[in-house]
């Protein structure tokens, strides 16, 4: 049928072209418009197979785009250099978006922080999404630790040292202190398994509470406690944030190539440590 253009779409979709132009492009002037709207002329311009919105955009640039929600520049610092060292390893430019507005001016887009626009998906534009999306049918293309086999494994060395009553500390801690320790100690807990994101207020109360790791409590953390953390070092596991910066670009350089989509799962090799002791 030859190049989709934006009155195809307004025709299928029975509303008017401007419509259209303002729901592909992202709507960033803040027009009022009903979400069943947005949602038709997307649908309209998946199925019309409608793939480049700018029209006028090379079909290379070799450029890939980084849009990250909120603070994740700053946040995943050994992401970005393994981004950076993939896709100069590559040959490819980056060019980094505050939005995901203008994301269509590089060949396809890393996302960091934040959901993929479906204005993106509809027009088949190519993404990779660093960490996992759960969205049942979801199109958007992912790479990620694998945290769940990581963490089985944790618990695994734990009950291998013959532990059987292991606490496992969530985000977030709620109210945890040396008294709330000292209680599961009483209740024979033997083992405390925490989140990363909960370590250091662990490690306050134990330390509050006296307690010794690993003479009176075994401790893992599924990831890396903070760096300088005293004491022995914590079992547990690494996660490859540079790893998964690489494997991010890689990924996106094959959605360019094909057009499909992928999902892949980074290994977190485990780390020892000197915190889970054997049961007597």
């Amino acid at each position: 049928m030859g190049r989709v253009r934006q009155t195809d779409i307004a025709r299928v979709a029975g509303v008017s072209q401007a419509t259209v132009s303002v729901v592909l492009g992202g709507n960033r002037t803040g027009v009022r418009l009903a979400e069943s709207t947005r949602l038709r002329v997307l649908e309209a311009a998946r199925q019309l197979g409608y793939a480049d919105p700018l029209g006028k955009r090379p079909s290379h640039t070799g450029l890939f785009g980084i849009c990250a929600a909120g603070p994740a520049f700053e946040a995943h610092q050994p992401v970005l250099a393994g981004i950076e060292a993939e896709a100069a390893a590559l040959g490819k430019d980056l060019i980094m978006f505050t939005g995901s507005g203008r994301a269509r001016l590089a060949d396809g887009c890393l996302f960091l922080g934040g959901p993929v626009p479906a204005e993106l998906l509809a027009t088949g534009f190519p993404v990779v999404h660093i960490g996992r999306l759960a969205e049942p049918g979801s199109r958007v293309s992912w790479v990620d630790a694998d945290y769940a086999s990581a963490s089985a494994e944790v618990l695994a060395r734990l009950r291998h040292a013959g532990h059987r009553r292991i606490r496992r500390l969530r985000a977030p801690a709620g109210n945890l202190d040396a008294a709330t320790v000292r209680g599961w100690l009483d209740e024979g807990v033997t083992a405390l398994v925490v989140d990363e994101a909960v370590f250091a207020a662990a490690h306050r109360a134990l330390r509050a509470a006296g307690v010794e790791v690993p003479g009176d409590l075994s401790l893992a953390v599924l990831g890396r406690p903070p760096a300088g953390t005293a004491g022995p070092e914590i079992s547990g596991f690494e996660v490859p944030w540079r790893a998964l910066g690489r494997e991010a670009v890689r990924l996106l350089a094959s959605v360019v190539a094909t057009g499909a989509g992928e999902h892949r799962l980074l290994t977190c090799p485990p780390v020892a440590g000197a915190t889970i002791a054997p049961l007597a």
